[in-house]
């Protein structure tokens, strides 16, 4: 089977066998849906009859360019058992993590990542729930600050505060604003060079504006992952994204504000874990679930 996980700049295709196991990875660029056909051909060219499903992943499926990559898919690959399945980045994430992952055996998890998008799923009863138009849970959207901003409309304003463009706006606001911070120096006062790792390897060496910007940061994202948590009640909650590759920074403080704002009967019965699949869990879980749906 094989999963797709149509990101901002690239298409990525791996290649599963029945025990979750990455045969084969390949990665393209360019129109989403030439680099998707692109991509399943580095894997399995399915040409060969090797290959009778695709699952294809996106953090927004309701964007032209994901939803253009399923009859592209079906008109260069006829011979597939069942159309090309398109479900959110998320929601993927959390099948691959229940399947293989953190949430191994359990049979309710939630998970909730950020990096390039703040993306979210729910696997309930061993099953992912993706709501009556495929779009849940939509994360990104959640409202955690009472004033209104443009960014907030075009994208979210959970996803504007804590994604990886969110966390290096806040540090660029704070430099304008007249603060100080080493990461001019390592982008030689290029603020537009400026990555999410800049702010976090700032703040790993105390440099105290990006300290701030990550505290920020972990405000945020305990708080969104107590909604999630509220709502979904579940066994275990995975965190993935900069929260499991930067959980030095950001796990603890996560955990804090989960104490904070939940009763203790559901923190005592809650699992916090970080993600235990890379960056192809995605991938993983689309082809996953075409395989099982």
């Amino acid at each position: 089977m094989v999963g797709l996980d149509i990101r901002d700049a690239a298409v990525i295709a791996v290649a599963v066998d029945d025990s979750g196991q990455v045969a084969r990875r390949a990665q393209a660029t360019g129109d989403p849906a030439v680099a998707a056909i692109t991509a399943i051909e580095g894997v399995a060219p399915l040409t060969s009859g090797a290959v009778s499903t695709v699952g294809v992943a996106a953090a927004n499926t309701d964007a032209p360019a994901a939803a253009g990559v399923l009859p592209s898919l079906s008109a260069r690959f006829p011979d597939l058992s069942r159309p090309p399945i398109l479900i959110g980045s998320g929601t993927a994430a959390a099948i691959a993590e229940a399947w293989i992952g953190a949430g191994k055996g359990v049979r309710d998890v939630a998970y909730f990542a950020v990096s390039e998008h703040a993306t979210g799923g729910i696997v309930r009863d061993g099953r992912p729930v993706i709501g009556a138009h495929g779009r849940a849970p939509l994360v990104a959207w959640l409202s955690l600050n009472p004033v209104e901003r443009e960014d907030y409309r075009k994208a979210g304003c959970l996803e504007a505060e804590v994604a990886a463009q969110g966390i290096v706006r806040r540090l660029i606001w704070r430099i304008k604003a007249g603060d100080r911070s080493r990461v001019q120096d390592v982008v030689n006062g290029e603020l537009g060079a400026i990555s999410v790792d800049h702010v976090l390897d700032a703040a790993r060496e105390r440099d105290g504006v990006s300290i701030s910007v990550i505290r920020d940061t972990a405000k945020y994202l305990g708080m969104a992952a107590a909604n999630l948590v509220a709502m979904t009640d579940p066994e275990v909650l995975v965190l993935g994204g900069i929260m499991a590759t930067a959980a030095d920074l950001l796990l603890e403080p996560i955990r804090t504000e989960l104490g904070r704002r939940l009763p203790a009967a559901i923190n005592e019965s809650l699992t916090v874990s970080t993600a235990g699949l890379d960056a192809d869990a995605a991938a993983i879980g689309a082809a996953r679930h075409a395989s099982h749906t």
